[in-house]
């Protein structure tokens, strides 16, 4: 109830002003904080030099971003152009066969970065997987899969495989883990559409195609195997109405969104001001509010950055690849909260959506989103953080369901078919800030510290209480009316689509 129903538009002006007052206000705090820390001996490893011109040094604390434009920029730059060079050849002269064209490359790339060994250990796990799925017995596969993604991600296990890789450099870490790990991933896809497939089995080279796509084989996303192998198995490639423009103006916008990243790494340090307890505790509730809710953003935009200009790639060569992750901004409910579509959409397919089949049954959906989060704990790495970060996101996303059904019930019910669908929207939104700040302090878990989340929660639910906790509550709200306004237009957009494609 309350999807479309429409509010004011002055009381929508209302709450504009409200956010972007609150945004501004907290944003000078966290400038002010960054200006007066710029010296500070407990961030030098963290505030590097930067432009001098205009006397400021840059936040690098996030190894990822500044691995990608320094050590790794280079490396992406020639291997991601030769690939599309390659592809649109392979794309003009041998269609049919583009796949073992991408595969090739994909294992020339791997041969030639990584070494020989590295392509055997690669190799090994697709083999032993493949086998597997010649029993065509689901349990098997889940078994194998997760066995060999448990021997990445738990030592001594890991430590010993990436002892065969000989050589160092910067990345190599980087690499051998997130191609290995996104490999189980994408041959547990592999296993579990062929136990599905009616009559026989895909064959290796099959796999071996799927797997060796290069723009996803180090950083994903995960595109799953029944997805790509009807879209790579298509002969006749055919560009959609206004296809390229949209191509370039993703490019130009990922382009934007590094330059606008840069800029703001010289001026906000919210990823090197948490480090410092102490000094981040005598910041105002507000300035605490804004850094944690910043950490959020940004680490959406990096992984809307590192997906954008993969999955640009990937339309260039003629598929349609996972989105990039929703805005944490745009969401409020614990079910649409990832960064990693790929990583989501497997896993709703072949564990949450499968276990917990239509998501309306309280045990069920324990039972399944259990089972998620712990395929997701082993996939990130078992560790106290990550423990308490499964441990807490999956208990947001079962309480959800707990209050949907408990406001089902008769009287509950009853009283809001009492209402208006304006003031139900209300009353809804007014959850809808409690369950984003949830959203909020469970995530910085993982991207900052247990005790940087534990600070943020202390100030703000504690010691700021009553007046920084119902200020900060008031504006979530507002916030979260501004989101359904956006849910509300989108729905009546496809809506109308629906009426038009009916009448055609």
């Amino acid at each position: 109830m309350g999807v479309k129903a429409m509010l004011p538009s002055y009381e929508l002006g209302f709450y504009a002003l409200v956010v972007t007052c609150a945004v501004l206000y907290s944003g000078s705090g966290i400038f002010e904080a960054s200006r007066d820390s710029m010296n500070r001996k407990a961030f030098r490893d963290g505030i590097k030099p930067g432009w001098h011109y205009f006397g400021r040094k840059m936040d690098v604390a996030d190894f990822e971003w500044v691995m990608w434009f320094t050590s790794f920029r280079n490396i992406i730059i020639f291997a991601l152009s030769g690939h599309v060079l390659f592809g649109k050849i392979c794309s003009m002269t041998v269609p049919q066969h583009r796949a073992v064209m991408y595969m090739i490359y994909g294992v020339l790339a791997v041969l030639g970065s990584m070494g020989l060994l590295y392509l055997m250990i690669i190799l090994s796990h697709c083999l032993l997987l493949y086998s597997v799925a010649l029993a065509k017995q689901k349990w098997l596969c889940y078994v194998a899969g997760l066995c060999c993604l448990a021997s990445f991600k738990v030592e001594p296990f890991g430590s010993w495989q990436s002892g065969f890789v000989t050589g160092a450099f910067d990345l190599q870490d980087v690499l051998f883990y997130g191609g290995c790990t996104f490999t189980i991933m994408r041959c547990m896809s592999f296993a579990l559409e062929s136990s599905e497939k009616e009559e026989g089995i895909y064959s290796i080279f099959d796999l071996l195609k799927y797997n060796f796509y290069l723009p996803f084989f180090f950083f994903g996303p995960v595109m799953t195997f029944d997805q790509f192998h009807a879209q790579v198995s298509t002969r006749e490639l055919r560009r959609k109405d206004d296809e390229m423009k949209n191509i370039r103006v993703n490019a130009l916008l990922h382009v934007g969104a590094i330059v606008a990243v840069d800029i703001f790494f010289h001026f906000f340090y919210i990823l090197t001001l948490p480090s410092d307890l102490k000094f981040v505790n005598r910041l105002s509730d507000w300035s605490l509010a804004g850094l944690a809710y910043s950490n959020l953003v940004y680490d959406w935009v990096k992984a809307a950055v590192m997906f954008g200009v993969i999955n640009t790639i990937a339309r260039l060569d003629h598929l349609d690849p996972p989105q990039p992750p929703k805005c944490i901004t745009m969401l409020y409910i614990f079910a649409e909260t990832h960064f990693d579509r790929g990583i989501n959409d497997w896993l709703c397919k072949y564990v949450y959506d499968h276990i917990g089949e239509n998501h309306d049954n309280i045990l069920k959906e324990l039972v399944a989103s259990i089972t998620t989060f712990a395929i997701t704990t082993l996939w990130l790495g078992p560790c106290e953080v990550v423990y308490i970060w499964s441990l807490v996101n999956c208990f947001g996303l079962n309480f959800e369901l707990w209050v949907q059904k408990f406001f089902q019930l008769g009287p509950f019910a009853k009283l809001e078919a009492k209402l208006s669908e304006a003031m139900s929207r209300r009353i809804r939104a007014a959850f809808g800030a409690v369950n984003f700040w949830a959203i909020v302090l469970y995530n910085i878990l993982a991207l900052n510290s247990l005790e940087f989340a534990l600070l943020v929660t202390k100030r703000l639910l504690v010691m700021g209480f009553p007046v920084s906790t119902l200020s900060i509550w008031f504006i979530t709200y507002c916030g979260v009316q501004l989101i359904k306004e956006r849910e509300r237009i989108l729905a009546l957009q496809e809506e109308e689509k629906g009426d038009k494609a009916k009448v055609e």
